[in-house]
């Protein structure tokens, strides 16, 4: 039987907000993350995207924050890292729900932003900081910023972190907030090496936590993949998809080049039936903010978009995700999928392969498991044989096991 939030010994102001929302059972993950967390305990937690994680460590460090009240004014005494300015927006947001109920403040700082008007924030009293490693890093170099006041350090998305290179800076942050008692890494995936030996970095003794979707969930993204000849075929079968599955949707693709190529090639093709809208990691903040607003008000939408969409944008009824352009890293492919789906609702991911994809698609099956169903649409189907998707050994392999043989055939025959 799922727990109520009064179990946890959560402050009536923090449930207050929550039920406010709505939220009024806890996610599986923070059912096993705030009572771990409120025992003082390092937390590795290892959670697929859209199952909480936010409020897995934003409400033990709220409740941090109430039961042990700052005694003078001063800067941020829980750091929040997050890979990109999208998820520290959001995270920032949804720590401002409890800003009325609690008193307790919240700052974003990430790039994109003039410097002045974030240092004027970062002047007054606020209790919590959410920031993007770069923008940080600028801050603490300048020495306009310190972390000495830091009591809990969080690392959400981790995996991605290391993914854009923000290791080191993320050690050195950890170094300069050498007064904190506590520390939580949450990945959406702990398969790598490289996050396991950034956490031995990073944490003391942590409580590992490994949270699956329940199995009334799981399945809960129906995947396939259509086959294409040439990428006019592909074309079209993006655009029977899109009118096939109305609503939100996102497309991803691998490119910058081919963001405004594919979205160019959509605007022809709906007119001004449909919002095109795109994604890049070269964007002004303004206009990624721009575009997430749209995102969230408007229902007969397509995002186009690089990975840089494929991390942290957190927008309700996602109707389905298209991958035109599979990623190289079979996780990404996970984390692009979980852009639907959110909240326990149901949601569609399309890959449209071309040949030369093969063995991305071999790489995607191989981290997944599972094998994924090949669709086709009436009309569309594809001409060509696809080939196989098992990644070919090489030839001096194949010879050291025929060496191998050959060597044990002589010792069976003396």
């Amino acid at each position: 039987m799922t727990p109520d939030w009064e179990e946890f010994d959560l402050d009536d102001r923090l449930i207050a907000v929550l039920r406010d929302a709505q939220l009024n059972k806890p996610a599986k993950v923070q059912q096993q993350s705030i009572p771990a967390a409120l025992d003082g305990r390092d937390l590795l937690v290892s959670a697929p995207t859209g199952t909480g994680k936010t409020l897995a460590f934003l409400l033990p460090a709220l409740q941090h924050l109430l039961d042990f009240p700052r005694q003078q004014p001063g800067p941020a005494r829980i750091l929040v890292l997050a890979p990109t300015r999208e998820l520290a927006e959001q995270i920032h947001q949804q720590a401002q729900q409890f800003e009325s109920k609690t008193g307790l403040s919240s700052v974003v700082v990430t790039g994109g932003i003039n410097y002045g008007s974030q240092l004027s924030l970062l002047e007054k009293t606020h209790d919590i900081l959410v920031a993007t490693p770069g923008r940080l890093m600028d801050l603490l170099e300048a020495e306009q910023y310190n972390l000495e006041g830091i009591e809990w350090l969080i690392i959400d998305e981790a995996d991605r972190m290391l993914d854009m290179g923000f290791a080191a800076t993320v050690k050195e942050m950890a170094l300069q907030a050498r007064h904190r008692q506590q520390s939580l890494l949450l990945s959406a995936t702990l398969n790598s090496s490289g996050v396991i030996k950034f956490s031995r970095e990073l944490l003391t003794e942590p409580e590992y936590i490994d949270v699956q979707p329940p199995k009334r969930e799981r399945g809960k993204i129906v995947q396939w993949v259509h086959l294409a000849d040439t990428d006019e075929h592909k074309r079209q079968l993006l655009m029977s998809t899109l009118k096939e599955h109305p609503g939100r949707q996102f497309v991803f693709v691998r490119t910058r080049e081919r963001v405004e190529l594919i979205a160019n090639f959509l605007r022809s093709q709906f007119g001004t039936g449909r919002k095109i809208v795109t994604l890049r990691g070269d964007m002004p903040q303004s206009d990624r903010q721009r575009i997430m607003n749209e995102l969230k008000q408007t229902t007969d939408i397509t995002l186009v978009a690089t990975d840089i969409a494929a991390r942290g944008l957190d927008v309700d009824d996602i109707t389905v995700v298209v991958n035109y352009d599979l990623p190289k890293q079979a996780d990404v492919y996970l984390h692009r999928i979980g852009r639907t789906a959110r909240g326990g609702q149901k949601g569609i991911a399309i890959s449209l392969v071309e040949a030369h994809d093969a063995l991305l698609l071999g790489r995607i099956e191989r981290y997944l498991d599972a094998k994924l169903d090949r669709r086709t649409i009436q009309g569309l189907k594809p001409q060509y044989k696809f080939p196989s998707t098992e990644k070919a050994r090489s030839k001096k392999k194949d010879k050291k096991k025929k060496d191998a043989k050959k060597k044990d055939t002589k010792k069976k025959s003396r």
